[in-house]
């Protein structure tokens, strides 16, 4: 039976890059901070439009982007199904998860496989034939392209992705088939991680296995002024016998009052305990939002 909506992408598996003996096993593309999305073109699927444009989840989410219209007519062939991210380029042509989430500003579809072509489903086909059959099926548009990939050289590709603030790269082990709705490990996502020092100036209720520790660390960066500016929540990289140690450090250091320069937002104060500030740590982070907080926070050590 050939595939048909809703398609629950391939996903990948989180980790480091390939060994070096095996890079010139896989092909690597940048990492894309977007909305996976699947669009289905021309045929019965993608209606009198002639687009359906699908959420990761299943959503049909056409609506929400009519510059993408016109994608269609840049598709070589009656019908398609392809993957790829929806995202939002800032003025320094990074991928801004914030302004995707604003849609304040069109977005780009950045199309990175092909599932099916004139209702021939394409996913057996190993994944350098798909990138190659891809190439030949998209014409460049507005809103819309095929990236760039390349094959071997993971470690420098990586770098240059950390030089551009990107999120990380891809990597996507040749002759692998696309397996719609699994998490497979020959899809590998490598993350570019910056490492920040923070001091602690609170911590929110646990719940479940954490109920007699914290549920996370409320951060903030010191200033020059030497106030502290409120700077988000870090719930994650803690062993257990970490959360233990750390709850009993924080809970000698409770005070009544906010050290934050302004309160946090209600979302995070709401169960807070704040503490003494005089606790550092060290965190790695994905990237900074634009009010200033940790995305995708994990604690490293006590600095």
């Amino acid at each position: 039976m050939p595939l048909r909506f809703p398609v629950i992408p391939m996903k990948a598996v989180l980790a480091a890059l390939p060994p070096a003996t095996e890079d010139h096993e896989w092909a690597y593309e940048i990492k894309w901070d977007g909305y996976r999305t699947i669009a289905f073109v021309g045929g019965v699927i993608a209606g009198d439009s002639g687009l359906r444009l699908q959420s990761s989840n299943g959503n049909d989410v056409t609506a929400k982007y009519p510059e993408l219209a016109d994608l269609p007519t840049a598709v070589n062939a009656p019908s398609a199904i392809l993957d790829g991210e929806l995202v939002v380029l800032d003025t320094r042509g990074r991928p801004n998860f914030e302004m995707m989430q604003r849609h304040e500003t069109q977005v780009a579809y950045y199309v990175f496989d092909v599932l099916q072509v004139n209702g021939t489903d394409t996913i057996a086909l190993p994944y350098e034939q798909r990138r190659a059959l891809l190439a030949e099926l998209i014409e460049a548009g507005p809103n819309w392209m095929v990236p760039t990939h390349r094959v071997g050289d993971g470690a420098a590709f990586l770098a240059a992705s950390a030089e551009r603030g990107l999120e990380g790269v891809m990597a996507k082990r040749l002759g692998s088939p696309y397996v719609p709705g699994k998490r497979s490990p020959n899809w590998r996502k490598v993350k570019n991680r910056t490492q920040v020092e923070v001091t602690i100036g609170g911590f929110t209720h646990g719940s479940g296995s954490r109920s007699t520790t914290f549920g996370a660390l409320l951060v903030g960066i010191a200033e020059t002024d030497g106030s502290l500016t409120f700077a988000g929540g870090v719930g994650t990289g803690f062993t257990q016998a970490r959360l233990e140690l750390l709850t009993r450090d924080l809970r000698a250091r409770v005070v009544p009052n906010c050290p934050f320069s302004s309160t946090p937002p209600r979302s995070y104060s709401l169960e807070a305990t704040w503490v003494l500030p005089d606790l550092r740590a060290l965190i790695e982070v994905a990237e900074f939002t634009n009010e200033g907080y940790v995305r995708h926070a994990s604690f490293i050590d006590l600095a």
